[in-house]
């Protein structure tokens, strides 16, 4: 696979293999008002890298498990006499102030942490391509396939058992799809923006759908575009290639809403 020697073509489909898992499950993010969640799973895989690597297994393996183990927590913890985003907002930073602290223990480990916090697209390998890919995959199928329910589970709890569909069932689909694409994308746009890809695209396309099925594309063709002109504006300006796609993605959102940002800055 010579073609694959080329280091902005296999950063290019690393980039589009986290937007094709991201989008549709960033659409559920946004519609359950779940930004917050997808943070603190984030960041608790920092602790698991660290983990990971004193342990010394995969850092995949130990990314997505402690990502499920903090999407699993909030699940459980979710209307236990906290607010949602008091109880999300403390775990997100605890988790991510420990995996800090954890990482600097690691004296005896070569890391660039800067590579987990903000990826490194471009030092992508085969792989790691192939294990982009291999996870999304099974991101985008899980989501399909649990589709219907989902999306009725959203709508409303007592619409869904109405319908003989576990909501909890449904809310624990969502919470393996998310540990899931956080493993996975932590090498294109590290930690701290991996909630920012599963949020802006589908909040750009939201404007321009009329089912939900519509935005669930838009948003991957919006996130595809974001990763394109991200890494070209990251070449051409010298700039990192993980923040560059990110704010490739909220010019996009900017664009798309710029009907309502107007009517809303008119006197």
């Amino acid at each position: 696979m010579a073609f694959l020697d080329d280091f902005m073509l296999r950063a290019t489909l690393a980039g589009l293999g986290v937007v094709f898992a991201a989008a549709p499950l960033g659409c559920f993010v946004v519609w359950r008002r779940m930004a917050y969640f997808g943070d603190a799973t984030a960041h608790a895989a920092i602790l698991g890298v660290a983990m990971a690597l004193a342990l010394s297994i995969s850092v995949l393996a130990g990314a997505l498990a402690m990502a499920l183990i903090m999407a699993l927590a909030v699940s459980g913890l979710s209307g236990r006499g906290y607010a949602m985003d008091t109880m999300l907002g403390v775990m997100a930073h605890s988790a991510l102030a420990f995996g800090l602290v954890a990482v600097s223990f690691l004296s005896d480990v070569r890391l660039d942490l800067m590579s987990y916090l903000f990826g490194d697209v471009l030092a992508v390998g085969k792989g790691d391509l192939a294990i982009i890919w291999a996870g999304a995959a099974l991101v985008v199928g899980l989501i399909l396939w649990r589709w219907q329910a989902l999306l009725t589970a959203t709508l409303s709890d007592e619409l869904a058992w109405a319908a003989g569909v576990n909501p909890r069932r449904e809310q624990m689909v969502l919470t393996l799809a998310l540990a899931l694409v956080v493993a996975v994308a932590i090498k294109v746009v590290g930690v701290l923006l991996i909630a920012a890809m599963l949020i802006i695209p589908p909040a750009a396309a939201r404007p321009f759908a009329r089912t939900p099925e519509q935005m669930a594309i838009l948003a991957a063709m919006i996130g595809a575009l974001a990763v394109v002109a991200g890494l070209q504006g990251a070449l051409l300006l010298d700039s990192p290639a993980g923040p560059s796609i990110v704010c490739a993605a909220a010019l996009f959102f900017v664009l798309s809403n710029l009907g309502a940002l107007v009517k809303a800055v008119k006197p």
